[in-house]
């Protein structure tokens, strides 16, 4: 039996892992969320590890809202960077292998071709490089990790670009959507079968890895395909970055390589319109 404490519980991956874990009777998941464990708290993680024996550590907390982030620094980096070291710390001191997971947002968007493990990051915004210090320590303090970098996550939990398309769609008959920004989006429910996947292996392959679904698109691309999936009636127009304009600056192209994470994993990474089926 393999014991996994996951962090963040009650965002929208740490609900999916709940979901997917049902079907894994040989696995004891403990859920917390920051008011039954603080991560920010370094002495609350280290006595949290020593009263409670875990096999993984899935780090799902995150501070992720990207354009508040740009005003709320310290709470973004206490999050994503400070919390992540504390995780480590403890994982360390008590053999636990810790399965973090990070952003596309690390990196710039000045490529044209889908980014690999082995690219430099280069953050754009407070978010982004919050969540590279956060990569950062794990690989300072840690050798047995897996850092998974993912991009557009979305689900049937939280705020997502999904469910408000389809918020806005019962009020609006037309929206502006940007086309200038390509990426990949993720389901949440495919992301968690993937790491819980990895621990059903007791992979010992440590490293970063990147996951989403495959697919290049555009936010507008996104849309129109989940009107048409959900039969709405609504006009969407494409517009560029520049017609709207927001506190963080994102990375126009984010396109993540999962030829590792296949490997890794031993599954089949659906592409975004299968996975956007099954979540409708």
């Amino acid at each position: 039996m393999k014991k996994i404490l996951v962090t963040g519980a009650n965002g929208q991956l740490g609900l999916s892992i709940k979901a997917v874990g049902k079907n894994y009777p040989s696995m004891i998941f403990t859920f917390t969320d920051v008011e039954d464990l603080d991560i920010t708290n370094s002495k609350e993680v280290i006595s949290f590890f020593e009263n409670n024996k875990f096999d993984y550590c899935v780090n799902c907390a995150a501070y992720t809202a990207v354009d508040k982030a740009e005003e709320d620094v310290e709470n973004a980096f206490s999050i994503n960077a400070t919390a992540v070291k504390n995780l480590s710390i403890a994982c360390k001191n008590s053999n636990v292998v810790l399965i973090h997971v990070s952003t596309d947002f690390v990196f710039d968007g000045l490529k044209k071709t889908p980014y690999s493990e082995e690219d430099l990051p280069n953050p754009l915004s407070v978010y982004g490089s919050s969540k590279l210090k956060g990569e950062q320590f794990i690989q300072d303090i840690l050798d047995s990790y897996f850092i998974v970098r993912t991009s557009w996550l979305y689900s049937e939990y939280g705020n997502n670009f999904v469910k408000t398309m389809l918020r806005l769609s019962e009020t609006y008959k037309e929206i502006n959507v940007v086309d200038d920004q390509i990426g990949s989006p993720t389901y949440a429910g495919d992301l968690a079968e993937f790491i819980i996947s990895v621990i059903s292996l007791e992979s010992e392959l440590y490293g970063v890895y990147h996951f989403s679904n495959e697919g290049n698109i555009s936010w507008y691309d996104f849309a129109v395909e989940i009107f048409e999936k959900s039969q709405r009636q609504i006009k969407v127009n494409p517009i560029e970055s520049t017609s709207y304009p927001t506190a963080a600056k994102r990375p126009a192209y984010s396109v993540l390589g999962t030829t590792k994470a296949k490997k890794l994993g031993q599954i089949k990474i659906k592409n975004w319109k299968e996975s956007l089926s099954m979540f409708n």
